[in-house]
């Protein structure tokens, strides 16, 4: 209802403000010609009027309204012609003050009677134009049928930029001046976008009943200001202030509004609402917090199970409910016993603002007159409330106590006392003996705790026999216990005596041995109480054994009655004190008695000697003591189960009435004697029973070692050994000293050693020097004794000569020697190993394997290249680990360098700017001297252009001569290669040619086939110098035409060729070309027939391989013979480049701890030996070249992108011209010149060269950083690395003209 209201009142205030619009637009219209000059006016000065009243956006508004102005001056201009009236004019429709909604559309009526008039509309006096899509204005255009006078002004999506004055102005035409509507106001209302109120919206505040609280709101930008309502649980506030303020732009407002808050209990859980309202809104805007009230709870209320509050009996268990409604937070209960807190728990119901707790409590005699309260408290509670309720607590005695004896002598007086517990209310006693009641003496109540009261009952009367076990009963009783009923009861005992007594036991005079078991039973009639039945031994009470660890000879039962009688037995287990003893059994005055004989063997026998200390040679006299047995016993001797012979004294009385007995031996002591014992017997006849005692002889001597005692001791080095002490003494030895080469070792123990406590003298980490005689001294009080102990110690082999390495020229003999020390020696300690790759490489059946004493010898007769290598000398004596020492056997032999067959070609453009490398490879011991020679002339290696580096690895040698700026006319030569050293030479030729096409591949042969495909293999031929690529050509036989295949990658050996037909025969041909040309057809070895198998036939590798031989026709030709020397000398300098290449690679790879195998299904065989190989025969990659003495077929390769990379030992000093190559600088250099035989088994650098190596200079070990050239600067490039073209487009040196 507030709401509405508000709403009311602002629709009012908003008609108001348009009739006020409305008046002074009729004024306006009372003066047309003043109004018509005013606008006259204002269009004239239109530019002035906007820089006076606007300030900004000044000169945007000039550009725009500039030709809307010229438009509107033109109009004037014609306006003014005298143009004759035809028809009437004027206004048929006039817009109207309108108001509409930012973001809505607004539309301005203009019907305008005036034909051939220009009609436009202005804006605060801007002149819009007559073009109906006004230019300048994108949301505004004119609507309507302008033939028809319709030319109202429609503005899409209004925003406040459109709050202004509008006119319709018509322009003076033929018919009649100009027309001007009345001002109309367009009013853009912009609704409020958001509220914020403070307290944040959307929480929840906190605030206490009755205080007064400020709550603000500020609406948002707005036109016109919006109107804010503060309503508190759905009512409105009415203290409320409110400012209107400037917003962010022109024309808007925002309104702030205060509002003092007084929240009451009821306001709980309500909102707080701020509403804002606007005629450009539909429904208010509201935001709103909730109201979290704070205040007390009301009072608590007990509720008490019953109608009579505060009685309640003892043990009753009391449930009692406190319960406080109301308050926020709930109320926290809290119970109290006389003003004491209890623990309280307690629940809330949120729902319906209930706090409850329940006290449960088992009541008490001591609890009467107890307070008990409930009190109720929250956070905001200004005070505690409280409800309580005293309890008064009815209970009984809790126990009747009857005081006095009921056991009397036959006809006398009982005098009884019966007191009650506390209670309340009080209790009445009586009396009842049996079912006869009994008259009390005297009745008495006092004052009891908690309350209550004590009632006490004296009773006396006379007993008889016949009352004896009737039942004395004291009973209270009370009209509030009318259920229950409290007694306590007593027997009554009547005493008098028994009438008879006797023993039933053994026959007087049987004979027991000591140990039976013997029951004794005594027997009463009549009495009361029972009798009570005591035994005696010869006047001394019988008692069981106190202690439980005392043997029970004597069981004493308990008293058993059976009807009238009442009997006790007494169990004995007979000992020679019972001997003639005398049982009796007493009943008050009464008595009986009984008498045993008991035999026994000795009670005690005991050994007496003259001397206390016994040495060697002293006389010991022992007599044995019989102290009482019954029978007499016979006395005899024995050392170690031999008899003695003694003297016997006779018999005599001892006690329990038995016999004594004594007989005497004399002995002559040994150290031998000592620990023996001596025993004396005492035999029983007529009991069959022996009793012994024996004296244990502790004879005093001097150490004695035993025969066991141990003199040799064995002991592994490194190990522990224990050399014993078996000795002999009394007392023990005191000390024992042990002594070493003259050196006494010390008692407390050292870090090697120890004497344990038996004497023994333990060692560990025994080594080779504590091998000797070790001196034991014994003593004690008695001597002393003295012993010698060898201590013998084995250790493992440790090898002291190895003449590393062995040398010997091939054919000679030799002999590898091992010298060690170790201990034992034994005649088959020595064993030899091969050292090698491969197994067949262990056998030494060709050797002779000797030793004598600690030197072993492995004897070569006849020595061969095979059996150079790494030999161990393997020996183990028994004591682990095994010595082992590696030789290395070298067979010196003259230089055998490779030759390629027939000859090795290496091509090189002569165009003085390429560079060529001959590589010669060779092997041999000692190291490898080079020399080179140019058409039979030796070089001269000062040539700047020459330049040789020899590289050094094991007995492999290589050197690689690179000829710099090559000549056609100086260069194109046979260079020969010789290798020299002690033993001899061996040489090789390399032919250097100019570019050219490349040589046919030969060897094609099928490695796969399937129905539709070929594997095919080939070997490449010379390339001529440069990159050349494979093209595969083949036919159907039965199909004309070829078909043509380039093979990718170029540089492939292999190729799988697809697009084939099953059972079909095809024939081959493969092309090698390079930059020059190809290598043409005439090769048969490049061309090959083969057959597709049939689609039902399994695809497999082929098991054959189609010739490759050339015609015959071609083989009578004599230039044949050259050409394939030539061929097979370039395949041998190919052979050797790729090799050492590959060589230093692979050991390159070696040092880095990688092993690999070489790609594109290619491999090095890994070189066990450097002197075993007879066959040199390697197989490397695609671009390596390969020197077969099976297959003899010339094999080249090129030498672009050529690098050695051989970790070597250059024999140069110093490169020329400062070449540093970066290659050479990551070299592993290994640390021996042989091969890596056994180099797992031993450290790097465990041997040295066998021959001197040559330094590297300082040039060759410069870092990069230093001076760093291209490492393949000595590489000029040639031809091949040009991109393949057209010969024509080659330069002239590159297209291989011979000189």
């Amino acid at each position: 209802m507030g709401g509405e209201k508000i709403r009311e009142r602002k629709r009012d205030r908003w008609q108001k403000r348009d009739k006020e619009k409305s008046k002074r637009q009729r004024h306006r219209e009372k003066d047309p010609h003043k109004e018509k000059a005013t606008s006259r006016c204002r269009r004239q000065t239109v530019g002035v009027v906007e820089a006076r009243d606007r300030r900004h956006g000044m000169a945007l508004r000039i550009l725009v309204r500039a030709p809307l102005l010229f438009m509107g001056l033109l109009t004037t201009g014609l306006a003014q012609l005298q143009i004759p009236a035809s028809t009437s004019r004027g206004f048929w429709a006039l817009p109207e003050n309108t108001t509409v909604v930012e973001g809505a559309a607004a539309e301005l009526l203009c019907g305008v009677s005036a034909p051939g008039s220009a009609v436009q509309w202005a804006k605060d006096g801007l002149l819009l134009g007559p073009d109906p899509r006004i230019p300048g204005f994108p949301r505004y255009h004119l609507v309507g049928d302008p033939t028809r006078g319709e030319f109202h002004l429609h503005i899409e999506a209004c925003d406040l930029s459109d709050d202004a004055e509008y006119e319709c102005q018509v322009s003076r035409s033929e018919t009649g001046m100009e027309l001007v509507s009345p001002r109309v106001i367009l009013s853009i209302l912009v609704p409020p976008k958001m509220l914020q109120m403070t307290p944040e919206a959307g929480t929840t505040v906190t605030w206490v009943a009755g205080q007064k609280y400020e709550v603000s709101c500020v609406s948002g930008d707005a036109k016109p200001a919006p109107d804010i309502t503060f309503l508190q649980s759905g009512q409105i506030l009415s203290d409320v202030t409110a400012n209107v303020n400037e917003g962010s732009q022109e024309k808007l407002f925002t309104t702030e509004s205060t509002a003092r808050v007084t929240p009451q209990s009821s306001d709980n859980g309500q909102l707080l609402v701020c509403e804002g309202s606007s005629p450009a809104l539909d429904t208010p805007i509201k935001v709103s917090v909730t109201m979290n009230v704070l205040f007390p709870p009301g009072p608590p209320v007990i509720e008490w199970p019953g109608l009579d509050e505060g009685h309640v009996r003892a043990g009753q268990s009391l449930e009692l409910q406190c319960m406080a409604r109301g308050g926020n937070p709930p109320a926290t209960l809290q119970w109290l016993k006389n003003g004491q807190p209890m623990p309280t728990a307690w629940g809330t119901e949120h729902a319906q603002a209930v706090a409850r707790s329940m006290l449960v409590m088992i009541v008490r005699p001591e609890d009467h007159g107890t307070k008990l309260s409930c009190e109720a408290h929250n956070s905001v509670s200004k005070g505690i409330q409280e409800r309580g309720v005293t309890l008064q607590v009815t209970f009984p005695p809790s126990a009747i106590t009857i005081l006095g004896s009921a056991s009397q002598s036959e006809n006398k007086n009982v005098t009884l006392s019966c007191i009650t517990k506390s209670s309340r209310p009080r209790v009445l006693l009586r009396w009842w003996l049996g079912w006869r009641q009994l008259l009390p003496t005297e009745d008495t109540v006092m004052d009891g705790l908690h309350g209550g009261y004590i009632s006490m009952s004296n009773l006396t009367f006379l007993v008889r026999r016949e009352d004896n076990g009737l039942t004395l009963t004291c009973e209270a009783f009370s009209e509030a216990f009318t259920k229950e009923t409290f007694k306590k009861s007593l027997t009554l005992n009547v005493k008098y005596p028994a009438q008879k007594l006797w023993i039933e036991g053994p026959p007087e005079g049987q004979q027991l041995r000591a140990g039976t078991r013997v029951r004794l039973v005594c027997l009463a009639i009549g009495g009361n109480p029972d009798p009570s039945l005591t035994w005696y031994k010869d006047l001394r009470m019988v008692t069981e054994p106190r202690l439980p660890q005392e043997p029970r000879r004597v069981q004493l039962g308990n008293l058993e009655k059976s009807g009238s009688i009442v009997s006790r037995e007494l169990v004995l287990v007979t000992s020679p004190s019972d001997n003639q003893a005398k049982f009796t059994c007493k009943a008050g005055q009464l008595s009986a008695s009984m008498q045993l004989v008991v035999q026994f063997p000795p009670t005690n026998l005991t050994i007496l000697a003259n001397v206390s200390v016994l040495r060697p040679g002293d006389a010991l006299n022992l007599t044995c003591v019989s102290v009482s047995s019954n029978p007499p016993v016979n006395l005899s001797w024995d050392k170690e189960g031999e008899k003695l012979e003694g003297v016997t004294s006779p018999p005599r009385s001892a006690p329990f009435k038995g016999s004594a007995a004594t007989r005497s031996i004399l002995l002559r002591i040994s150290s031998g004697d000592h620990g023996h014992r001596v025993t004396c017997r005492a035999h029983s006849t007529g009991l069959r029973e022996t009793v012994s005692a024996f004296y244990r002889l502790n004879v005093l001597y001097p150490p004695e070692f035993l025969g066991e005692q141990v003199l040799v001791v064995t002991a592994v080095e490194q190990g522990e050994a224990l050399l014993p002490v078996l000795v002999s003494a009394n007392p023990a030895p005191e000390a024992f000293n042990w002594t070493f080469r003259g050196y006494r070792l010390s008692p407390a123990g050292g870090p090697r050693h120890r004497i344990l406590s038996s004497g023994a003298l333990q060692l560990w980490n025994v080594t080779r020097a504590d091998d000797g005689l070790y001196q034991l001294h014994c003593q004690n009080s008695e001597g002393t004794a003295e012993a010698l102990v060898r201590l013998d110690v084995h250790y493992a082999p440790t090898i002291r000569a190895l003449q590393d390495p062995t040398e010997v020229n091939i054919g000679d003999s030799v002999d590898i020697v091992c010298t060690v020390d170790a201990k034992p020696i034994l005649p088959g300690m020595f064993n030899w190993e091969r050292l090698g790759e491969e197994k067949e490489d262990w056998s030494l059946d060709d050797m002779e394997k000797l030793s004598k004493g600690s030197t072993g010898r492995l004897r070569i007769h006849h020595a061969k290249l095979a059996q150079a290598g790494a030999y161990q000398c393997v020996v183990d004596n028994g004591v682990a680990p095994p010595a082992r020492g590696l030789v290395r056997l070298v067979v010196r032999f003259a230089p055998q360098v490779e030759h390629p067959t027939p000859l090795t070609k290496v091509a090189a453009a002569g165009d003085s700017t390429s560079s060529a490398t001959l590589h010669c490879r060779a092997r041999g011991v000692p190291n490898i001297v080079f020399t080179w020679t140019k058409n039979g002339v030796p070089l001269d290696l000062q040539d700047p252009r020459y330049t040789e580096h020899t590289y050094h690895q094991g007995g492999v040698h290589s050197s690689l001569l690179t000829i710099a700026n090559v000549s056609s006319a100086q260069d194109y030569a046979l260079f020969t290669c010789t290798a020299t050293n002690l033993l001899g030479s061996d040489h090789t030729n390399i032919q250097l040619v100019s570019i050219s096409r490349p040589d046919p591949p030969s060897g094609i042969k099928v490695v796969s086939m399937s129905p539709y495909s070929v594997g095919l293999e080939w070997k490449p031929g010379f390339d001529g110098g440069l990159p050349q690529k494979f093209q595969i050509r083949y036919e159907a036989l039965e199909t004309p035409g070829f078909l043509y295949m380039d093979v990718l990658p170029p540089q492939a050996t292999t190729f799988t060729l697809t697009g084939l037909q099953p059972s079909t025969r095809y024939r081959v041909w493969l092309l090698a070309s390079n930059a020059l040309g190809d290598s043409g057809l005439a090769d048969k070895g490049s061309q090959i027939s083969v057959t597709t198998p049939d689609l039902d036939q399994p695809s497999e590798e082929p098991d054959y391989q189609l010739p490759t031989e050339q015609p015959a026709g071609f083989s009578d030709l004599p230039l044949m013979p050259m050409l394939f020397t030539v061929g097979s000398l370039l395949l041998l300098f190919n052979a050797s480049c790729v090799g050492v290449f590959l060589w230093q690679r692979r050991l390159k790879h070696l040092a880095e701890g990688i092993s690999e195998k070489t790609k594109a299904d290619s491999k090095e065989d890994q070189i066990r030996n450097d002197y075993e190989e007879s066959q040199w025969t390697e197989d490397l990659d695609n671009q390596s070249s390969t020197v077969s003495t099976k297959d003899m077929e010339p094999y080249y390769h090129s030498m672009k992108d050529f690098i050695p990379q051989l970790p070597s030992t250059l024999e140069e000093v110093s490169c020329p011209r400062g070449f540093t190559s970066h290659e050479e600088e990551n070299m592993v250099f290994p640390g021996h010149l042989y091969d890596e035989v056994g180099r797992l088994n031993t450290p790097s650098g465990t041997w040295g060269p066998l021959y001197d190596e040559v330094q590297l200079g300082p040039s060759d070990l410069r870092s990069p950083e230093d001076e760093y050239e291209n490492p393949n600067g000595i590489y000029d490039q040639v031809a091949g690395d040009l991109d393949p073209m057209d010969m024509d487009s080659l330069p002239f040196e590159l297209r291989g003209h011979l000189v």
